[in-house]
C-alpha cells in the first residue's frame, strides 16, 4: 500500500470569539463526516493573527480499540466513543 501524504486545509471563518469558532469548526467537520480522508479529531482553531497558537476542537482521546472521544477538547464529563467509520446515512 502506498502511503499518502497529510495536508492541513486552512479555511478562514468569522466568529464572535474562540468558543464560537470552535463550535463552527465542530459543525464543519461533522458536515464532512462522510469523507473518510478527513481527520476530524485533528481539528484545531487559531486566530488569524496567531496561527501558530492552535486550540483543539475535539478531545479525540483513544478509547476502546478503533474508537475515539467525540466530546469538545476541554470537556469534564466522561469521554463518549464513536466508531472510526462514519455512521451509515439513511435516505429521508
Amino acid at each position: 500500500m502506498v502511503s499518502r501524504e497529510r495536508f492541513v486545509v486552512h479555511l478562514p471563518v468569522a466568529a464572535d470569539d474562540l468558543v464560537a469558532a470552535q463550535g463552527l469548526a465542530r459543525a464543519i467537520t461533522r458536515a464532512l463526516g462522510f469523507l473518510s480522508d478527513v481527520d476530524r479529531g485533528g481539528t484545531t482553531v487559531s486566530r488569524e493573527d496567531a496561527q501558530s497558537v492552535r486550540h483543539w476542537v475535539f478531545c479525540d482521546r483513544p478509547l476502546t480499540p478503533g474508537r475515539r472521544c467525540t466530546r469538545p477538547a476541554d470537556h469534564h464529563d466522561d469521554c463518549t466513543p464513536h466508531p472510526t467509520t462514519p455512521p451509515t446515512r439513511h435516505p429521508r
